[in-house]
């Protein structure tokens, strides 16, 4: 039974792959918008195009404030958002349908009541942002961006889908779903210990490798964190050399092995 429902469901990848089959030439001009991809072996990148076709193949995109959603923005957005899930395929993005593409950034209100009850108002400036159950909200300017925002460590589509990855076990709290107990506080033992070091730097004014927008939560510590780790992995692994380890396991990647960042 079970060799037959491999047999099956590899069947219908491959009608999904060849339903969604990026062009050579689109897919040639993702790479070149994306340099922190080219250094990738011949087979990583094989399978990170197949992976985008069935992520194209299963996602709904929407552009929202007058953007159109073309091939060109479909495929740079699916290539990146599947490069954490490499060597562990799109099972964890199957709680969502949605991604919600905005020309740039955009404006949020929010709102939150202090410990004597008042409730407080704010704007929030956003060029990301995954909900729990979907949507995926993204600034097109930024991901356009991404080849030159890697040189400083910042990548919005890999942030968000870091998001997605740590809701897994239906809480952002900077812990992905792990296969064991004890990965789970191997995890979170090294994780605190970086989010504290981190933040007392931060808190310093130290400067920091990764985004200081990590300090705000160990959620969006771990996102930030793979956000670096696949866009500037050298750089990660000499300054965070346990993090990156632990990154490294939890992705079965080893991005510095390939990249110059």
């Amino acid at each position: 039974m079970k060799q037959l429902w491999q047999r099956w469901r590899a069947h219908r990848e491959s009608r999904a792959v060849a339903r969604r089959a990026i062009p050579e030439p689109l897919w040639q001009l993702t790479l070149a918008r994306l340099p922190f991809l080219t250094a990738r072996s011949t087979e990583d990148l094989a399978e990170l195009r197949r992976l985008a076709s069935l992520f194209l193949d299963e996602k709904e995109f929407t552009g929202a404030g007058g953007l159109v959603i073309d091939d060109e923005v479909a495929v740079c957005i699916a290539a990146q958002a599947c490069l954490p899930v490499l060597r562990f395929g799109l099972a964890p993005y199957r709680g969502f349908v949605g991604i919600v593409v905005h020309p740039d950034e955009v404006v949020a209100r929010r709102e939150f009541a202090d410990d004597d009850g008042v409730v407080h108002a704010y704007d929030e400036v956003l060029t990301g942002e995954a909900m729990a159950g979907g949507p995926v909200m993204l600034s097109w300017v930024d991901v356009s961006e991404s080849g030159e925002s890697a040189d400083w460590g910042y990548n919005v589509v890999i942030h968000e889908f870091a998001h997605v990855l740590d809701m897994g076990d239906g809480e952002a709290d900077g812990v992905p779903p792990l296969p064991s107990a004890e990965a789970r506080e191997a995890w979170i033992r090294v994780m605190d210990a970086e989010y504290a070091s981190f933040c007392a730097a931060v808190d310093a004014g130290d400067a920091t490798l990764l985004d200081p927008y990590g300090a705000t939560g160990v959620d969006e510590f771990f996102a930030v964190s793979a956000e670096t780790f696949f866009v500037m992995p050298k750089a990660m692994r000499a300054t965070h050399p346990d993090l990156y380890r632990l990154l490294a396991r939890y992705f079965e990647q080893n991005p510095a092995a390939f990249t110059s960042g």
